[in-house]
């Protein structure tokens, strides 16, 4: 072939390249249509239009998770099972008893569901009003700036009213955590922007990265609802007056609920204790120091990982437990399988399991001394005043360890050495505070069985309106022998106790 034949042939050899390329290349991203998002647009819907891949994942937040995938945080599988904290962990209804979370107190849902987990609780539990709904809608912000105290203190149903019909039922939306022009990482709550100030941290100065878990922080906090004389709530505030970005810590939250009689949010019936409550502090729990937070691992990191939709590359906004993703977020960081992460973390979980029902069933018994104290009181007997208040102060302490604990999301992992020292913690003031009670009883002239007899079926069946039951269908955790406490009444499920060695 002539030189001339040979380019010819070269020729036609690229060309044909080149078509291959081009019909076997992947699709290039096709930009985004230009949508102006209004100010104050509340429909995720709207915000679709511009991003419609993150849209389309974040609605699957309504859809049930594969079953199995966690041994703890079941949440709403695939087996349309909604699980219930209260038959799980017995001694909390104990516990809550004389308070909603002791009615019904369920594993939370996906996000489309937090407003409408609140709509389809106990009806005995919509008592505390508007100021429940800070969280729950993206219209929050707005009723509270419109109606002042009033947002906080009137019924529950009629704040609720209040939210155009729509979006009634919508909770968490794109609004709540990003600017509308920018996209932006954005806080909305007046709540942890208060906090922030209150540890002298400008929310304007938080970096791009830092916003990633501050926009999570917004709800998964603890927070309290002051009331007043006529147990109306008067604000919500989040306990972190003394404390420091990075070390907010159990104590100083037990001192800022301890600081006040308005942060006593309900009385505890088995003791009579005016108490407040912690709830669901995964950001204090995870920011204190923990090994992920250290290397500045973001919320959103794990919980909304990148992902790949075509050629596209998005944060995954089915906002979720690496556990109930194939744990794709740690992968990202990590080399070893699926399989080697989650039984590590199993490990941790299993640990604070264990913890946990050694406190918690450590402060049900103190708990239920403190009522034979009072019975003894109400019949003429004098409690050694010294005693029973050094024994009231150390079971408060440790009642707080144990339903922050309780709480806390992640079942100890996001902070596994701060959760085992929490609940050790926990174990030791109860068991002293029983040893207290025990000695100002004896001193008394009561005398008290080795093994208090806890009557668990009156605090766990029966409950609110519903009259919900203890759910046998959960393995009832007894590692310490807590089943002799419930005798002689047992639960219906509970494992049968085994027949005693022969001699």
């Amino acid at each position: 072939m002539n030189r001339k034949g040979i380019m010819i042939a070269l020729g036609l050899i690229v060309l044909a390249g080149a078509a291959w390329f081009v019909a076997c290349a992947p699709p290039k991203s096709e930009p985004v249509k230009t949508v102006a998002i209004a100010d104050g647009d509340f429909d995720p819907a709207n915000w679709g239009k511009a991003y419609p891949l993150e849209y389309e994942s974040w609605q699957k937040t309504k859809d049930p998770k594969p079953a199995g995938m966690s041994k703890y945080k079941k949440g709403f599988d695939t087996d349309n099972v909604i699980y219930d904290k209260l038959s799980e962990f017995p001694y909390m209804p104990l516990l809550f008893n004389g308070w909603g979370f002791g009615v019904e107190y369920n594993e939370p849902r996906g996000h489309h569901y937090m407003l409408i987990d609140q709509l389809e609780i106990d009806p005995s539990r919509l008592k505390a009003g508007g100021a429940c709904l800070t969280c729950k809608t993206p219209y929050a912000p707005m009723l509270q700036e419109k109606y002042g105290a009033n947002y906080f203190k009137d019924p529950y149903i009629d704040m609720h009213a209040k939210i155009p019909p729509n979006f009634q039922k919508l909770g968490v939306a794109c609004v709540d955590c990003h600017d509308n022009k920018t996209l932006n990482p954005k806080l909305s709550r007046w709540t942890l922007n208060q906090a922030l100030t209150d540890m002298g941290k400008d929310p304007k100065t938080a970096g791009r990265q830092e916003m990633r878990s501050l926009v999570c922080a917004q709800c998964h906090v603890t927070y309290i609802i002051p009331k007043d004389a006529e147990m109306k709530s008067t604000a919500v505030f989040f306990p972190w007056q003394g404390s420091k970005v990075g070390d907010i810590s159990v104590e100083n939250i037990i001192k800022v609920i301890k600081s006040s009689p308005a942060n006593g949010e309900w009385k505890q019936n088995v003791t009579g204790f005016k108490v407040g409550f912690i709830r669901h502090p995964e950001y204090e729990f995870y920011s204190r120091n923990s090994v992920h937070w250290k290397a500045n691992v973001a919320c959103a990191d794990c919980h909304m990982p990148y992902m790949k939709v075509g050629a596209n590359k998005i944060s995954d906004h089915d906002v979720t437990s690496p556990l109930k993703n194939n744990l794709k977020g740690c992968q990202q960081c990590h080399t070893e399988t699926p399989q080697w992460l989650k039984d590590q973390v199993t490990a941790i979980q299993d640990r604070t399991v264990s913890l946990m029902n050694r406190s918690g069933y450590a402060c049900a018994v103190t708990a239920k001394l403190f009522e034979t104290a009072h019975k003894a009181q109400e019949q003429g007997k004098k409690i050694d005043e010294a005693l029973y208040n050094q024994a009231k102060d150390l079971y408060l302490e440790a009642f707080y360890r144990v339903i922050f604990i309780g709480a806390e999301n992640s079942v100890g992992f996001h902070n596994p050495t701060e959760g085992g020292r929490i609940l050790g913690d926990a174990v030791a003031l109860a068991m002293r505070a029983e040893a207290l009670l025990r000695q100002a009883l004896t001193k008394a002239g009561v005398e008290l069985p080795a093994d208090i007899n806890l009557e668990m079926v009156k605090y766990v069946n029966d409950r609110g309106v519903k009259k919900l039951k203890f759910r046998p269908e959960f393995e009832f955790k007894d590692p310490f022998g807590i089943q002799e406490m419930l005798t002689p009444v047992k639960f219906s499920g509970l494992p049968a106790a085994p027949a005693p060695k022969a001699k």
